[in-house]
């Protein structure tokens, strides 16, 4: 009697830690699915002078795209730039400035 309420006992509970696995499996793709939206479109090439961040664009999709650039100012708020909107096969540019601290610390872009 002992020994089948050890196996029944048993049986259940790997049943319900199989359910339980299979109810995490089944919910992470959900979860893990990919955004739609295509990241890093554009083909850019940054530059500084040291006070000013420069993001120079190229949209090599078939559809239409917006950017700005994005500029971290040492010991001053960071900058963006205005946004563009590059057609397909367009290019074009964003500039922000550091207007104070210590200058660029960095320059990139950001899609929209």
């Amino acid at each position: 009697m002992k020994i089948r309420n050890r196996v029944a006992t048993g049986a259940v509970a790997s049943v319900l830690m199989l359910g339980g696995a299979a109810a995490l499996t089944a919910a992470a793709p959900a979860s893990a699915a990919p955004h739609p939206r295509i990241q890093n479109a554009l083909t850019c090439t940054t530059t500084t002078d040291g006070r000013r961040g420069t993001a120079d664009c190229t949209n090599n999709t078939n559809r239409t795209i917006a950017f700005r650039v994005t500029v971290v100012c040492g010991w001053w708020p960071d900058q963006v730039g205005p946004w563009r909107t590059l057609n397909p096969g367009a290019r074009d540019h964003s500039e922000a400035t550091c207007d104070g601290g210590t200058g660029v610390g960095s320059v990139n872009w950001e899609e929209g």
